[in-house]
């Protein structure tokens, strides 16, 4: 079965920068994108940062020019760079892999990570 590890999470004050891991192992034949989302206490899981295969990129509006999402397909890998990070990025991050669909939103992911706590005071 695929599982994805998260890591890079902790405690930062604002203005600070930290840098998020995700690591797919097990088997699965291909995937289209691989993407990170976030959920704050009370609020829904929204979609922060993806990248396809192909190269394209896309950020939600909150995080562009903030964070920089990265992958390393031979390691089926991707990092999250969080810069200026600002108390309303608190949440848990979660990592999450889509086979075919889109990475744009919770319905078209296949697999999640655990997930990383991002705490900005």
């Amino acid at each position: 079965d695929v599982q994805l590890v998260e890591s890079g999470g902790g405690s930062v004050q604002a203005g600070g920068s930290l840098r998020l891991s995700c690591v797919a192992s097990g088997y699965y034949y291909t995937r289209n994108c691989m993407g990170w989302f976030r959920q704050a206490p009370g609020k829904e899981r929204e979609g922060v940062a993806r990248i396809y295969t192909n190269g394209d990129i896309f950020y939600d509006d909150s995080v562009k020019g903030r964070f920089t999402i990265s992958q390393d397909n031979a390691k089926n890998t991707v990092h999250l760079q969080m810069n200026s990070l600002r108390a309303e990025d608190t949440a848990m991050y979660y990592c999450a892999v889509s086979i075919s669909g889109s990475c744009g939103s919770s319905e078209g992911i296949k697999y999640w990570g655990q997930g990383t706590q991002v705490t900005v005071s």
